[in-house]
């Protein structure tokens, strides 16, 4: 004889199961979705800053002590005197979102690790980069006694390479990027005098993964 209680008790023990295993493929699949809008959202929010082009535009770059400057697309400025450093560069936000900058740092060496961004030096006023298009960071140093001053001063006689670390992230403050900008003396073409010339060869995301 048939135990249709028997029975009853496997089919509702055996639709308890399906229903878990619909609804954790379900789930599974709304936590796959939620965490593919969310790297969509933070990659139409992450910015990549470069060297500008140098086909772009001019621009006249003004100094909080009043000091203007004229940096060409791809170059930067190094100007010393007894008592300020000026550097000025001219930069393009490749990412999507828009680029708010924090500070800067000397690395020792070229291919030294960043440091702490704790240790960097704060910017002391607000400058953004939109996504997409051309900006510029400045950097003043004005202790005459500190090794930061002396060494880029020596860099401006001398001529070499100066390396600086941008620090730089999103408007949500949520990926925060150091990139490691080159200004490196170049020829002007027909003329005796030289320009700056600004590379990028290292970018780090504090934030995220690395991109490599």
């Amino acid at each position: 004889m048939i135990d249709w209680v028997t029975v009853a008790d496997l089919g509702t023990a055996a639709g308890t199961a399906l229903l878990a295993v619909a609804t954790f493929a379900a789930t599974r699949s709304a936590s796959r979705a939620t965490a593919t809008a969310e790297r969509a959202l933070l990659e139409s929010l992450r910015p990549i800053l470069v060297p500008s082009r140098w086909e772009d535009p001019t621009q006249e770059i003004r100094f909080l002590d009043g000091r203007w400057f004229l940096v060409y697309g791809g170059r930067a400025v190094l100007e010393t005197t007894d008592n300020v450093v000026y550097i000025a560069m001219s930069v393009r936000n490749v990412g999507r979102g828009l680029a708010v900058l924090h500070g800067w740092d000397m690395p020792a060496e070229e291919h030294s690790a960043h440091r702490d961004p704790a240790d960097f030096r704060r910017l002391t006023r607000d400058v953004y980069v939109p996504a997409g298009d051309q900006g510029f960071s400045q950097v003043t140093v004005r202790d005459p006694t500190c090794q930061e001053f002396r060494t880029i001063c020596d860099i401006a006689s001398a001529g070499g390479d100066l390396w600086l670390d941008l620090l730089y992230g999103d408007a949500e403050r949520t990926q925060r990027v150091i990139t490691r900008f080159v200004v490196t003396r170049s020829p002007v073409q027909d003329s005796t005098e030289h320009d700056w010339a600004l590379t990028a060869n290292r970018h780090w995301n504090l934030d995220r993964p690395d991109p490599r």
